[in-house]
This record gives structure tokens, sequence and C-alpha cells, in this order.
């Protein structure tokens, strides 16, 4: 088992890298944080025109036709620059829900526009607070016409087209995709730490629904598809806390007090090897994560919440210890340290909270564990 990228793709990391550090400099996230605008759309349209975006879906629908292993690149690089574009939204989600689910009809009409970055996709599964379950949905379909509140939704104000798990008739959990500019549909924008990572709460009253996938199976494809989703995320929380790390490793080395550089103090230095420590260990989990996903392998789910676990949990300790390698003024906004603890705090929430996925990682190492020894 080799967990390492190989040199071409390599080659594509310091390709994106390049083209992100150009087009996605840190007033571009602020100018979303100011601004009225949802996200850059100017870098998406660059993401798209790169072929970026279509990296994993197949060249028949308008995509690239490369592996999970180069889209885990791209996420990676985008968290380095904390990129406000909606790729988790419409890639890592409504892009592997057409895949997984779609019909051929489905597949055509929405993945074309959604690799060329001319359609926005979320996911809109929430109903409130706490971990969510299947028996905790109220959204229902009748007659064709979605009703129900979906709360938080990301990406839900830039959204063309949303995957919604709803109530069929039957009251089985299905999965159906909805126009978000038609009838019957509110959006409200929601107050977050990180409006460059955009929520919403959507109303439907009455809103057309099209069935994804088979009625019944909405809950166990949504947790196979958030499985997939939560290693990408990690591997943009992974890209964040390598950042993060090395704002505060450059600033330590460049600081003066007493004569010396910060660096050079004891307190600094275990900061900093705790900060490396933590993004290593979630960077070792994320690559076995990134084998799974690749492979299809049976461990996926347990490699999922392991890497989804270590990267939330590395990103907010280096996030967090960056503004405090930076003192006083690593609080103030004309620091950029903000804008990594902004989203990864926001990260830490998308998906399911740390604490739902650490429940996860725990009932799937029982469940593997019992059947090992049956």
């Amino acid at each position: 088992m080799n967990l390492d990228f190989s040199d071409e793709q390599k080659a594509l990391k310091d390709q994106i890298r390049r083209f992100l550090e150009d087009k996605c400099q840190p007033a571009v996230v602020r100018g979303i944080l100011e601004g009225p605008e949802p996200y850059d759309r100017d870098l998406y349209a660059g993401l798209a025109e790169l072929g970026f975006l279509g990296a994993a879906i197949p060249e028949e629908y308008g995509g690239v036709g490369l592996s999970y292993l180069e889209l885990c690149i791209f996420a990676e690089e985008l968290g380095r620059v904390v990129a406000p574009v909606p790729v988790a939204s419409s890639i890592y989600l409504t892009a592997e829900f057409l895949l997984q689910a779609g019909s051929d009809a489905q597949k055509k009409a929405w993945l074309p526009k959604l690799a060329a970055g001319e359609a926005i996709g979320a996911f809109a599964f929430a109903e409130g607070q706490g971990r969510m379950s299947a028996k905790k949905i109220r959204a229902q379909v009748k007659g064709g016409k979605l009703s129900g509140v979906k709360s938080p939704v990301m990406d839900g104000d830039a959204a063309d087209i949303a995957v919604v798990a709803a109530l069929s008739e039957a009251g089985k959990v299905s999965l159906y995709l909805v126009d978000m500019k038609g009838a019957g549909v509110k959006r409200e924008t929601l107050n977050t730490i990180d409006p460059s990572l955009n929520q919403s709460k959507v109303t439907f009253d009455g809103a057309p629904a099209e069935l994804l996938g088979e009625e019944g199976d909405g809950w166990y494809i949504a947790e196979q598809v958030m499985d997939r989703a939560a290693i990408l995320m990690a591997f943009e929380q992974v890209g964040g806390a390598d950042a993060a790390l090395e704002m505060g490793r450059d600033y330590a080395l460049e600081r003066m007090a007493f004569g010396r550089p910060i660096g050079s103090f004891q307190a600094i230095k275990h900061m900093l090897a705790d900060m490396y420590v933590s993004a290593t260990l979630a960077r070792s989990n994320c690559y076995y994560a990134a084998w799974a996903l690749s492979s299809s392998a049976a461990e996926l789910p347990i490699a999922a919440a392991t890497a989804r676990v270590s990267a939330t949990q590395a990103y907010q300790h280096c996030a967090k210890n960056n503004i405090q390698v930076h003192g006083g003024m690593g609080f103030t906004w004309d620091f950029d340290c903000h804008l990594f603890y902004r989203r990864s705090n926001a990260l830490a929430l998308a998906l399911g909270s740390l604490s739902t996925w650490e429940s996860l990682l725990i009932e799937r190492m029982r469940g593997s564990n019992t059947a090992d020894a049956a």
C-alpha cells in the first residue's frame, strides 16, 4: 500500500497551488466576508475553466475523468487559501449524489453544469440542532411537492439545485432534486462565524421535487455520500491547518522581542511543535482515508470518521494557536489569522459536529470489532 501521491499528482498539486496563490489572496476572502456576494464568482469560474471542478466527474458527463485522489489534492489546496467558493456543496456533495443515485437523464442534465461552474448545488438534510438522523426528518413530499424547513444549508443562498432528504408519501426517507430558483422556495441567509462559507435557512412550500434514486434509500445513500464528502473536507482542513502553522512559524521567526526572535522562546517552540504534531497526525489519517476512498475499500466508513475527527481537531488547534503566536495583534482584523480561525470553526460544524463524528467513529469501530469476533 503506497500512501503517497505520484509524481504526476504532485505536479498537479503544484499547479493548483500556484493558481490559487495568485487568484485567491487574503483580499479576495475578505471581499466576500465584507461584501454581499455569497462566493467569489471569478475564482469559481477560473477553477471550472482549468477543469478542477470536474476532476472526478466522468468525461461522458462533462468532467475530466480523474480519480478521487486528484480531488483530494484539489481540496487540500482550497483549504490552504480559505477559498470562498461552493466546491464542497456542488462537487463533494451534489455531484456525488448524482453519480451515486442519479438516473442517466439526471446526470446528463446537471453534472456538465456542475463541472463547468454553470450551476451551484447544495445538500439540504439538517433540520435544527443536534445530531441528524433519519428519525428527525420532518420535510415531506406529497404529490411531487416538497414542504418543510431545512437549516442550516451550506451554500443555500447561491444554489441552483438542491438534493433534499425528505419523507416520501409512504413515510420513507428519500432524496429529491429541487430547483432552488423555482416556485415554493424561500431562502434566508444565516449569520455565522464565517460568512465566506454561506449558510442558509431554506423553507420549501409546495416546491416541485424529483425523486433521486429509489424511494426509501435516502438515508443509506446520504450516509455513503457524507462519508466521501467528509474525507474531502478533511483534506481542506489539513490544508488550512498547514497554512496556519506556516503563518505562525514565519511570524515567530520574524517578530523580535528582547533582541531575539520570539520563535527562540521555549513557550513558542512548544506551541508550534504541538501544532506540527496535530497537523501531521491528521495528514496521516487523511492519506489513509484517501486510499480507502479511491479504492472503495471496506474500511472507508471508519477511515472517513477518523480523518474527519483528526482533521477537525488539528485545524481548530492550529488556527487557535496561530492567533496565540501572533499575540495581541493576532486578534485584530488587520491580520489574516482570523480567516483560518473562522473557517476552522465553520468546517467543524459542516456535515455534522465533531461530537457527531466522534460518536460515529466509536460506533463503527465497535461494529467492526463485533464483526471480527463473529
